[in-house]
């Protein structure tokens, strides 16, 4: 099996002479004066992977996200040992510069063969940005993190069609009922069209925190503590949790690039029980249409939460508009992210809004209607006690502990977690009886 390379770096001849010299499986295919020509050139289908052989500062995750999404591999050419550890945590494999030339192609071959081959069906993951030529290529679905150690806590994301239904409201809350029960939370808010996790908590941060935590992550760069830094805590009257705030802006949606966020939900289940995380509504993926370069999808960071997901909360309003934009979403998920089974959660069930017996009507509705699973959770309509917890910054559980809102999000997701402790309270039990 040919596997054509390119390379960049002034230190490339001995390089490129190295591995023609060899006349094996190996082929330089193009010599690249500089890192954009590399690119065009991995973009292009030339080549499976890419030497550099000098400047391997200048790769970010974004940049190995994006090529091996085509099908590329990066092998870069340091002594630096900091550097080695900033090009693994990349997703890119580090090489001595110095290599010899055999050991340099078994390392490229090594790299390929653990990516995968590019031919045949496979099952892509969005790599977050819009390419009309990505299409006549195989994106790869690896994940860009697998040299990453792996956390044990859970990502949970919340979403919801289009229309406020009420998906930040939602991620507050679980956040804070998670924290209440004893948990170690990091909120995450990853809405790059309206993020208002700040404004609900009451929080004055101009800083943007997701996007501190995703520059530091593109740069390989992002680790414990950068991202602890990066979180701000939250005090509750039962507990603390931590929120990593999204862009004040809009048109910042650009900082937070799927690859980066990948980084940045992995380095946060490494220090967390819970990681929840407020996602956008759209979940389009057709911005290809709109350029003819390179360029990051807005909705990527929908897309990457949901697939990183263990548990989704999907969430719509129970009326006679939310009902079937929730209905339309369910199917534009399943499209967006094969696989994903999403726990229902209709909010704002109210009988001025469905008449009588409103919980009746909507569960008849939904079996003849509906996607076919059942509904997991209704949230009642409680105006009052939203409108003084924002009015105040606070969360449910402080300003209205009793309110039928505050106990229908609390047994929707602490009786999950007090069955996972009771279940290993179990385990551990027998452990002990078996050791007697």
């Amino acid at each position: 099996m040919s596997l054509p390379v390119v390379t960049v770096g002034s230190a490339q001849e001995a390089v490129v002479g190295g591995l023609e010299r060899l006349h094996g499986p190996v082929t330089v295919v193009r010599r690249c004066s500089e890192l954009a020509e590399l690119i065009a050139a991995c973009q292009s289908g030339l080549a499976v992977a890419a030497v550099v052989a000098e400047g391997c500062e200048e790769l970010t995750t974004t940049l190995v996200d994006r090529l091996r999404a085509v099908g590329v591999s990066i092998v870069a050419l340091t002594d630096d040992p900091a550097e080695v550890k900033r090009l693994h945590s990349i997703g890119a494999v580090p090489a001595a510069t110095g290599i010899e030339a055999a050991d340099l192609a078994s390392k490229i071959s090594e790299a390929v063969g653990r990516e995968g081959p590019r031919t045949g069906p496979q099952m892509a993951r969005d790599a977050g940005f819009a390419d009309p030529g990505a299409d006549l290529l195989l994106e790869h679905a690896a994940d860009s993190i697998e040299e990453a150690p792996q956390g044990l806590g859970q990502i949970t994301a919340v979403w919801g069609p289009i229309g406020a239904p009420g998906r930040t409201l939602l991620a507050v809350n679980i956040a804070a009922e998670l924290a209440a029960a004893g948990e170690s939370v990091i909120l995450v808010d990853a809405d790059s069209y309206g993020a208002s996790v700040s404004a609900v908590l009451g929080l004055l941060d101009e800083s943007a925190g997701l996007a501190q935590a995703c520059r530091l992550a593109d740069q390989g760069l992002l680790n414990i503590e950068a991202l602890t830094a990066a979180a701000i805590p939250v005090y509750t009257k039962a507990g603390t949790f931590r929120v990593l705030t999204g862009t004040t802006r809009a048109d910042r949606w650009t900082e937070i690039r799927a690859g980066a966020l990948s980084l940045v939900l992995e380095r946060a289940r490494q220090v967390a029980d819970h990681v929840v995380v407020d996602s956008g509504f759209c979940l389009e993926a057709d911005e290809e249409l709109s350029f003819d370069t390179v360029a990051p999808r807005r909705n990527a960071a929908t897309l990457r939460s949901l697939e990183m997901a263990d548990v989704v909360f999907a969430v719509g309003v129970a009326d006679a508009v939310g009902v079937p934009r929730l209905i339309r979403g369910l199917a534009e998920l399943e499209s967006a992210v094969p696989g994903v089974t999403p726990r229902i959660v209709l909010n704002k069930l109210k009988r001025s809004a469905v008449g009588f017996s409103p919980r009746q009507q909507v569960d008849d509705a939904w079996d003849r209607y509906g996607p076919g699973s059942g509904i997991d959770a209704y949230l009642p309509s409680d105006s009052t006690a939203c409108d003084a917890a924002l009015l105040s910054g606070s969360v449910l559980l402080e300003i209205a502990p009793d309110s039928p809102l505050r106990m229908a999000i609390a047994n929707l997701v602490c009786a999950p977690v007090q069955q996972n402790r009771n279940s290993f309270g179990r385990t551990i039990r027998a452990l002990h009886l078996l050791k007697r």
